[in-house]
């Protein structure tokens, strides 16, 4: 059995500060750390579960923030960007299962350090009438695959605003938000405790599903193509921007959308007009 660990940084015990999650600086490398050790976590709790094969993708930023060598050995890392399923990278080799480690509510919500995708360039992102986050999307190019997301952490609002994408997942609380930068958690080593144990039950009841007609518990999120994406810049100088792009329309001062055959064309499209916006910054 195989799993892929997608894991970003927001929603790692801990981490309240935007200074927290960006490089070059003291905080910054704390924190890293504590997202290797919750990572190791979910690889320890997985492989006592009887998972044989492990991929651990770093999903923050410039994907580049897990420690290589505080990884557990048992696991391969996935690292820097581009590539072409971003915070799933690693599904290419075909995997049974995804962990969500680390993740955050979506842009507008009132999670710890919540956004979508990129906080300066997207307010709001709808797929086919409904609004997700980053969880949402890239859950739905994990069910576009196939596979199911089992297991994720994070703060009280991002487990509040995705718990029913995900039917049958295990679900780690590592802190609950009080606003933006403020709130309640664990300590990294409760938080580690908890995900290894989540981890372990989730791979269990994986296996014990595997054999039987109905499938089990665990459902990937798939969404019917065609895909219309619908997106709310943070300004009206991005969507003049990304309408630079022929194929997307505008629908107001802020607004666009496009619509795609596939989960994994809406999400390299995203990310593509994420890149572009830093020629506004």
């Amino acid at each position: 059995m195989k799993i892929l660990i997608s894991t970003d940084i927001e929603g790692v015990a801990g981490v309240f500060h935007p200074e927290q999650v960006r490089a070059g600086n003291g905080e910054y490398e704390r924190a890293r750390a504590w997202m290797t050790a919750e990572a190791n976590a979910a690889v320890q709790g997985a492989i006592a579960g009887g998972a044989e094969d492990i991929l651990v993708n770093d999903s923050h930023g410039g994907f580049r923030n897990l420690l290589p060598d505080g990884l557990d050995e048992r696991a391969r890392l996935v690292l820097g960007k581009p590539r072409y399923l971003g915070m799933m990278g690693g599904l290419e080799e075909g995997c049974d299962a995804v962990f969500m480690i680390g993740y955050h509510s979506r842009s507008q919500g009132r999670g710890i350090l919540a956004h979508t995708i990129n906080s300066f360039a997207f307010a709001r992102v709808f797929i086919n009438g409904m609004e997700l986050g980053e969880a949402g999307l890239y859950g739905a190019l994990a069910g576009e695959m196939g596979v199911p997301v089992i297991l994720a952490t994070g703060d009280d609002v991002f487990i509040s605003e995705t718990r029913d994408t995900f039917p049958g997942a295990e679900w780690v609380q590592t802190k609950v938000a009080h606003g933006q930068g403020s709130g309640v958690t664990l300590s990294p080593a409760a938080s580690r405790r908890a995900i290894a144990a989540a981890a372990e039950t989730a791979v269990r009841n994986l296996k014990a599903a595997s054999g039987k007609s109905s499938g089990g518990k665990a459902i990937p999120f798939r969404i019917p193509a065609p895909i219309e994406c619908r997106l709310q810049t943070q300004s009206a100088a991005l969507a003049d921007l990304f309408c630079m792009w022929p194929t997307l329309e505008r629908v107001d001062g802020v607004t666009l959308r496009f619509t795609v055959d596939s989960m994994q064309s809406a999400v390299r499209t995203l990310n593509s007009l994420a890149a572009m916006s830093f020629m506004l910054r």
